[in-house]
């Protein structure tokens, strides 16, 4: 039983919004609480331990305090933990993302993928003088007001959005480039698209064949700014994220998540003409006091540092540790019947219970959410954290090995077992 994890729920429902400090922490009746992390488990105050393919969504690309990350870290803080002026690990780390990805001619480091994502836009807006966005429908760009509409009406899925905001953001189906076709075609007042080149906010979804290629040219062709939102696909997909693993170089590209290997860190990358409007010698106007933290900046260098020299090892074995678990989940499937879809990329994978396709929101808010949360239940009692919601998307870290890879298999064997006999 939960009971030290269910005292600290008490406690902070008395001093914390919902007792969670974001909102998918929460799953019924209460979360368990963390207290240490090391490679692929997470240890609780329960004194549970389990094997973590949450990976702090995966920002955990290496493993939880992955010994060169927090060495790193552990050293810079001697010397100071904030200065707000410039300094020269800073510049190390501009020219190491530089150098791994391709359309990162000038990086702009800030602090959350939210702070990326929402400068990217003004930026673009900037740069073409044109005021709308275009987004895709269950693709996450942070929780700010013009990103937050409902796809068809005029609508923001969260309380306090002024109209007048979400009202210059168009959202279209994933999946669908003749529709993105038509809308710019229609409407020259559109100033960028922004899009996860593989969605990891609706459950994992990827893109279908051209289609980002589609969205590079449709773009090009009407001169709109693309921005690939590589807060999770970034340094994970590939060194050079999705824009290496796909081949297509957009105008700019936002990271965050694996580039620190979990400290809030992220950054605005793309061309030069571009990222030279951002103040202070340009007219687009970005400021952060924790931008440039050097503890943060130490933890990237160092976490970059590692998947520069081990790409060729680090990329492969946890591509095949998320094959192999996926193999034995699809085969678990097969043995008891079960009509359900599983997408993978790369260290990424989702379940969904439904026989269709999942290739865009509405397919994949088909998955049961009852069966569904008898799975997690069913995982969690055997020592297997999984995202709690089943619009979310499981991660493979380095740290994972075969031990764990075989465990996993046998615990949705035998949850889904249990699935199927409820």
């Amino acid at each position: 039983m939960l009971s030290n994890s269910k005292s600290l729920f008490d406690r902070a429902q008395r001093v914390i919004p919902s007792g969670v400090n974001s909102p998918v922490r929460y799953y019924d009746p209460f979360p368990f609480f963390a207290v240490s992390g090391k490679g692929s488990t997470m240890r609780t105050a329960d004194n549970e331990t389990y094997i973590d393919y949450c990976m702090g969504y995966g920002a955990l690309l290496l493993g939880h305090s992955y010994s060169t990350v927090t060495e790193s870290v552990k050293s810079r803080i001697d010397d100071g933990s904030l200065f707000c002026v410039p300094t020269e690990e800073e510049i190390q780390l501009a020219e190491l993302i530089s150098k791994a990805v391709q359309c990162a001619e000038m990086i702009r480091l800030v602090n959350t993928g939210m702070e990326a994502t929402m400068n990217a836009i003004r930026l673009a807006r900037a740069f073409t003088k044109k005021k709308k966005v275009v987004k895709f429908d269950g693709c996450y760009h942070g929780a700010y007001d013009y990103v937050l509409p409902k796809p068809g009406v005029d609508a923001s899925i969260s309380d306090g959005i002024i109209n007048e905001a979400s009202s210059q953001t168009l959202v279209l189906p994933y999946n669908d480039s003749e529709t993105l076709e038509q809308v710019v075609k229609e409407d020259d007042d559109v100033g960028c698209v922004i899009v996860e080149p593989v969605a990891a906010n609706m459950g994992l979804v990827l893109p279908e064949k051209q289609y980002l290629n589609e969205i590079r040219r449709i773009t090009r062709h009407n001169n709109i700014v693309l921005i690939f939102d590589e807060v999770v696909t970034g340094f994970r997909l590939a060194l050079g994220g999705a824009g290496e693993f796909f081949g297509i170089k957009p105008d700019l590209a936002t990271f965050a998540k694996a580039i620190g290997n979990g400290f809030p860190i992220a950054a605005i990358t793309g061309k030069r003409e571009i990222m030279q409007q951002l103040s202070p010698s340009g007219k687009v106007y970005q400021a952060s006091t924790y931008a440039g933290n050097p503890a943060c900046v130490s933890a990237s260098i160092a976490t970059i540092e590692v998947l520069c020299k081990a790409k060729n090892e680090i990329y492969p074995k946890i591509a095949r540790t998320c094959d192999n678990i996926v193999s034995g989940i699809k085969d678990a499937l097969k043995d008891f019947k079960l009509d359900c879809t599983i997408n993978n990329i790369g260290s990424m994978f989702q379940l969904f219970f439904t026989d269709e396709k999942v290739k865009n929101a509405v397919s994949a808010n088909k998955s049961d959410p009852i069966m569904f949360r008898k799975l997690f239940n069913e995982l969690l009692k055997r020592g297997v954290f999984i995202p709690p919601s089943r619009l979310e998307t499981c991660f493979i870290s380095y740290s994972h090995s075969e031990d764990d890879a075989d465990k996993t298999v046998e615990s949705y064997y035998e949850s889904l077992r249990e699935v199927k006999q409820s």
